[in-house]
């Protein structure tokens, strides 16, 4: 009979959370379509291009949201079971509120793994070709900004010409083992400028250790100087500003090839905050069954839905605003880093032991 009565518990449960996720899917396709076909109506593409990125996009945003999903459907779970008098069947059955909620809080955090370690290789996949396929459509094509196993490339127009810069390393505002190529119309090379280490805290470059090579009448000839100054489009924080979006590296990327990344030239404090958030996923998927239990195992009598609905809400926003906050701090260095990303995590902890152990008495 407990046998059944978990599958029971757990079918519907999970029934529940995929309708709610389908529900969430069909408004982002709704709302973001409308944005794609906005960027390409100009451009000479197939109807269902836009379609298709939009398919491929919601899901990363979904994962984002995924506390607040989860939160929808144990409300609506429970609430659904309260008021059908299937949760008082199943106290006649031996079952209490607590247990009910570690089955349903102990699914949700196993969700988050399976999420973690399956799920979301394959969507920062999709974000990949998403990314790719926008920019490749980008009116700002001319300018590129790249990282690869070679470190940081740059490609900018510079008036009529063009210029493509390599380096092996960043780091804060600082390029390592500086190539600058300059380029003509026809992509001939004008100059090459090598520089041990460039300062690009702001537009005007700082050149540290210089030599400049031009070809004069056949002959390659250079100069050395120990400052040179250039000025680009790009900037420390500008460079850095095109790579938080982590949604195109999985967890199991950062945890193989962190330190690879962070020789790539990868910021390392995004790179962490993207890391923890990850990991706390299913805690804040635990966490936010706990608060959905809280508020709709506190009574066996039928109640205004709507309210507890709107309550609910409301301490899931709330919840959200000050996870956002606590990042924020972290960013702007008033807390650590790590700190921000798990306060919300300790903080809810908390709250859900006290709350939890109050639905067990009802």
């Amino acid at each position: 009979m407990n046998k059944i009565i978990l599958n029971y518990l757990l079918i519907n449960f999970l029934k529940t959370f995929l309708i709610v996720i389908l529900i969430f899917y069909c408004f982002g396709m709704i709302l973001n379509l409308f944005e794609e076909i906005e960027f390409f109506k100009n451009l000479n593409v197939s109807i269902f291009l836009p379609l298709i990125l939009t398919s491929i996009y919601i899901p990363t945003m979904i994962i984002k949201i995924l506390p607040f999903i989860i939160f929808i459907s144990c409300m609506w779970f429970m609430v659904r079971f309260r008021n059908n008098k299937d949760l008082l069947t199943l106290k006649v059955f031996g079952y209490s509120n607590l247990r009910i909620f570690f089955i349903l809080a102990f699914t949700s955090f196993f969700l988050g793994w399976v999420i973690l370690l399956f799920i979301n290789p394959i969507t920062s996949s999709m974000s990949k070709y998403y990314e790719q396929t926008k920019s490749y459509y980008s009116k700002d094509i001319d300018h590129l900004v790249t990282f690869n196993k070679n470190g940081l490339w740059i490609k900018e127009n510079v008036e009529t010409n063009s210029r493509i810069i390599s380096a092996v390393k960043m780091d804060k505002n600082i390029l390592y083992d500086v190539s600058i190529f300059h380029l003509d119309q026809n992509t001939n090379l004008i100059e090459r400028i090598d520089s041990e280490k460039v300062n690009i805290k702001t537009n005007e470059w700082v050149l540290d250790n210089v030599k400049i090579f031009k070809e004069v009448n056949g002959v390659l000839n250079y100069k050395e100087f120990n400052n040179y100054y250039i000025n680009s489009i790009y900037n420390s924080e500008k460079i850095n500003s095109l790579f938080k979006n982590f949604d195109t590296l999985s967890f199991m990327n950062l945890i193989l090839n962190y330190k690879i990344l962070i020789n790539n030239g990868y910021s390392q404090t995004f790179l962490t905050q993207s890391l923890h958030t990850m990991l706390s996923l299913p805690f804040f998927l635990f966490l936010m069954t706990a608060l959905a239990s809280i508020f709709s195992m506190h009574t066996l009598k039928r109640s205004d839905n709507f309210k507890l609905f709107a309550v609910g809400l409301i301490t899931c926003v709330l919840t959200f605003y000050f996870k956002d906050l606590s990042l924020a701090l972290g960013q702007t260095n008033q807390i650590s880093l790590i700190l921000a990303v798990w306060a919300p995590v300790i903080i809810l902890t908390l709250f859900a032991f006290i709350g939890v152990f109050q639905i067990n008495e009802k």
